[in-house]
């Protein structure tokens, strides 16, 4: 059985309709930041074990953006947001 992602807007879907982009706990620096800020921003990334938050775009469905709260080692998926709603402070999908 293929892995599942449970989209907010499209509900349990395959998880190759999905494209992953990166650690959603980053933080982007300020724009006058200096050059070792933006490298290490741009190039240097953790590689956690364990519970991590994604950024992931439903590129075959919706077409939202989505924070998927995943497992790096077992890959079992723990939740799914809107990550619009979680900028502006809204409830978990």
């Amino acid at each position: 059985m293929a892995s599942l992602i449970s989209c907010p807007h499209c509900g349990a879907r395959p998880k190759e309709e999905f494209s992953i982009r990166g650690d959603a706990g980053l933080a982007r620096p300020a724009p006058d930041a200096g050059a070792e800020a933006w490298f290490d921003y741009v190039y240097l990334r953790d590689n956690p074990r364990g519970r991590h938050s994604e950024y992931w775009h439903h590129s075959s469905g919706c077409r939202r953006w989505l924070i998927v709260e995943r497992d790096t080692v077992t890959h079992a998926v723990h939740g799914v947001r809107d990550a619009a709603l979680s900028k502006l402070g809204g409830e978990p999908a």
